[in-house]
């Protein structure tokens, strides 16, 4: 399954399984404020969803911006450890926040190589 795909279908199987009975397209495109068959062609690959968009989804469903993305075998770096006990000391928004930000810099790695690949 290509990137693309990956992404798809992760949008539809939250949308599907969201809140236990799912969503249907048109109302989670009126939650995000989108068009209807935007969904649609995002879940069928006809459209790429861009960063905002992932974001948008990511909050809605309460979920990181990286389960939009296949999962990838990184090795902790040096830096890492670091900025982990740095965050250690941070209260609970503080630390949620530099998680999401770090998540949504990923992403855009991310994102560039799906964008590449037109």
């Amino acid at each position: 399954m290509d990137t693309l795909q990956h992404v798809a279908a992760r949008i539809r199987q939250l949308r599907t399984s969201y809140g236990g009975q799912g969503i249907s397209q048109e109302a989670l495109a009126k939650e995000l404020k989108i068009a209807t068959n935007t969904v649609s062609r995002w879940e069928t690959g006809v459209y790429k969803p861009d960063l905002a968009d992932l974001d948008k989804l990511a909050r809605f469903f309460n979920t990181s911006i990286l389960d939009f993305f296949p999962q990838e075998d990184v090795p902790v770096r040096k830096e890492t450890e670091a900025l982990l006990r740095a965050a250690e000391a941070l209260d609970a928004d503080d630390v949620a926040e530099l998680t999401r930000f770090a998540e949504f810099r990923r992403a855009q790695q991310l994102h560039k190589k799906l964008k590449a690949r037109k």
